[in-house]
This record gives C-alpha cells, structure tokens and sequence, in this order.
C-alpha cells in the first residue's frame, strides 16, 4: 500500500507518478530476479543473512498486488476497522474522500505500453 498526502499529490503530480513508477519497478525486481534484490540487501547492511533475505523476498507474494483492486480493499480493510469499533469514519466515505487512483492508473497504463 502506499500512501501520499493529498496536498503533495495534487501539487507534485510528477513526483508522485515517479515514486510510484520507481516503487512497482522495485517491486518487479523482487519478483524477478530475488537473488539479486537479496543479495542487495545484505550489501547494504539491511540484513546481515543472504539466505534468509532471500527466502523472505520469495515468499512475500509481490506479484500478487496486481490481482486486487484497491478500491475494494480499502473498503474491506476499512470497514473491519469500522465494525470493530478503531475508526469511526464509514468505509464509503473512506474510499470518497480520502482515496485518488489517478497517478496510479496513469503509472500502470505507462508501464504496460
């Protein structure tokens, strides 16, 4: 998930596609070449075992975002936190108000032409 201020999205439109584009080519790359991303990390001290980076990145389903629709898990994820009583803004007001696909879209139309 990813989030961005509303503010900033809508003054710095082209940051924000280039912090997506760069956020799911990050994730491509995990999904594509995981020795890679692994060994990256233990490079970078981010992690001091390789076999363990990589059995994590192989794990985590990264390809898998791409199947869901957003919109549709905000609106689950929001509406369990309403039940449970942790926010009390309706989920469909979630989705209305708070939520903007534009840069998204506009990013997974780039990527696939």
């Amino acid at each position: 998930m990813v989030f961005g201020h509303s503010d900033f999205v809508r003054k710095h439109p082209v940051a924000t596609k280039r912090a997506l584009r760069a956020i799911i080519k990050a994730n491509e790359i995990c999904v594509n070449e995981p020795d890679r991303t692994a060994r990256l990390l233990v490079d970078r001290g981010y992690t001091p075992r390789y076999d363990y980076a990589l059995q994590t990145i192989k794990e985590v389903p990264y390809a898998r975002w791409r199947e869901f629709d957003p919109e549709d898990s905000i609106r689950f994820y929001s509406l369990k936190l309403h039940e449970l009583g942790m926010i009390k803004t309706s989920p469909n007001t979630i989705v209305e108000k708070y939520t903007g696909w534009h840069a998204l879209n506009e990013v997974k139309r780039e990527l696939r032409g």
